[in-house]
């Protein structure tokens, strides 16, 4: 598929590193470092605008290695950008770590998934049908 994009960044444009990847890495735009301290959040720009087709969303979520070797992810997992948004794509980080971590332009701050969804339309029950698992949320189906 063909999505509209508008660059205002000089790093490239995002793209799939093999050909199984479901995500392509979103870098930081930002005229000076930002050092986030433990616990902090940040909105991280991106220089990227894009125009999605009604019925498609870009999910944006962490990246693995910079969540399991860094503690930095992002704060909304997945983020949401609906397809009437027309402004820069920003990217909430959050650092869980322990120590100050700081933020690179043109560094690899998170990923971007492009995924159709549905619209649903609700319907106003009495009564919903029954199933084994019934009520039983939060780890109600075992220990593990």
């Amino acid at each position: 598929m063909k999505i509209n994009i508008i660059n205002k960044s000089k790093h490239p444009l995002p793209h799939y590193e093999t050909n199984a990847s479901a995500g392509m890495d979103l870098r930081a735009n930002i005229s000076e470092a930002i050092t986030l301290k433990p616990l902090d959040r940040t909105i991280v720009k991106t220089g990227l605008f894009i125009e999605l087709p009604i019925g498609f969303e870009a999910q944006v979520r962490p990246r693995s290695g910079l969540a399991a070797k860094k503690g930095i992810t992002v704060l909304n997992a997945p983020g949401t950008v609906d397809a009437d948004y027309r402004g820069e794509i920003g990217v909430i980080l959050v650092n869980l770590s322990n120590e100050d971590f700081t933020i690179e332009n043109g560094e690899r701050i998170a990923q971007l998934i492009i995924a159709k969804h549905e619209r649903a339309e609700w319907e106003e029950v009495e009564i919903l049908s029954e199933t084994a698992r019934g009520e039983g949320g939060f780890g109600s189906t075992g220990n593990n």
